[in-house]
């Protein structure tokens, strides 16, 4: 069941097969500003937004953070092979609709940044801006591989201390200088308690077979074409074994208006809370 949190509230629409999809909404509905709709990376959900959608939403922007099928507090989808792009682009289109917004800013992380791209192809109008969250039309296939060795694996944690632990042991070179709280933030997002106490990822581990499935990435550069003429930010973390700089050039060459931040001491992602994050967002969303 849907619950309302700190400084948003939680609603549930249907996707067009029916499943129920949850998204988190901030700030109020009716402000002028165009609202600002936040996608994900492949495992993960609305939560990570929270900190930046609790700052727009300060400046009067609406923001929706959406639980992808199978992700966070949405349905998991019985038929696994439906965890693909096309997809999770229609349940988005699905979700649109369902709010009657005609016009969004997109934040895409990762994965949220590829579907983006993808609507960007088939609702271009739809989109005033779009900001990609270490995220281009190649993927590093260093990245890729680390990914796809841990998507689908099952991680239980004794408890939320071996929790943070587990995480900081496995990505800290991403985020170097990340304290004890940000560890323990991070685990609050990646796991969930179930009615037994006992702690587990908070994604279908089908998920794993779907990205087997898959096999290797399309080429996505006719994808970031389709944002030519869409205002776009584009964020990369210093670190990054996902956009390399090499892609990252390429990009703002192919996209001679393109913005570009680079953050240090982020790998793949950056977490938006950063300054360097917040100073950029904050100056792409207020000429939009």
């Amino acid at each position: 069941m849907a619950e309302d949190g700190p400084g948003y509230r939680e609603r549930s629409y249907s996707a067009d097969d029916g499943l129920a999809l949850c998204y988190r909404d901030y700030g109020d509905p009716i402000w002028p500003a165009t609202p600002v709709l936040c996608l994900a990376g492949l495992t993960r959900n609305a939560s990570d937004f929270h900190d930046l959608a609790v700052h727009l939403a300060g400046r009067q922007r609406r923001v929706i953070a959406a639980d992808y099928r199978g992700r966070g507090r949405s349905a998991y989808d019985p038929a696994w092979r439906n965890y693909r792009a096309e997809v999770h682009v229609g349940d988005v289109e699905a979700l649109l609709t369902s709010l009657n917004i005609h016009r969004v800013i997109i934040v895409g992380t990762s994965f949220g940044g590829l579907l983006a791209m993808g609507l960007a192809v088939v609702r271009a109008t739809a989109l005033a801006g779009v900001i990609l969250n270490d995220v281009g039309p190649e993927i590093d296939p260093e990245g890729l591989a680390r990914i796809a060795g841990y998507v689908g694996t099952p991680v239980t944690p004794a408890s939320w201390d071996e929790a943070a632990r587990q995480l900081m042991h496995a990505y800290s070179v991403a985020y170097p200088g990340l304290d004890e709280a940000g560890w323990m933030e991070m685990a609050c997002r990646t796991y969930r308690e179930n009615s037994a106490g006992e702690l587990h990822l908070d994604y279908d581990l089908n998920l794993g077979k779907a990205m087997a499935a898959a096999g290797p990435p399309e080429d996505m550069w006719p994808y970031f074409a389709a944002l030519e003429k869409i205002p776009t930010l584009a964020i990369r973390g210093a670190i990054s074994d996902i956009l390399s700089t090499d892609v990252f050039d390429r990009m703002a060459e192919a996209k001679p208006d393109l913005r570009r931040v680079s953050v240090e001491n982020r790998g793949h992602v950056p977490l938006l809370d950063e300054p360097e994050c917040i100073e950029a967002i904050d100056e792409f969303v207020a000429k939009l």
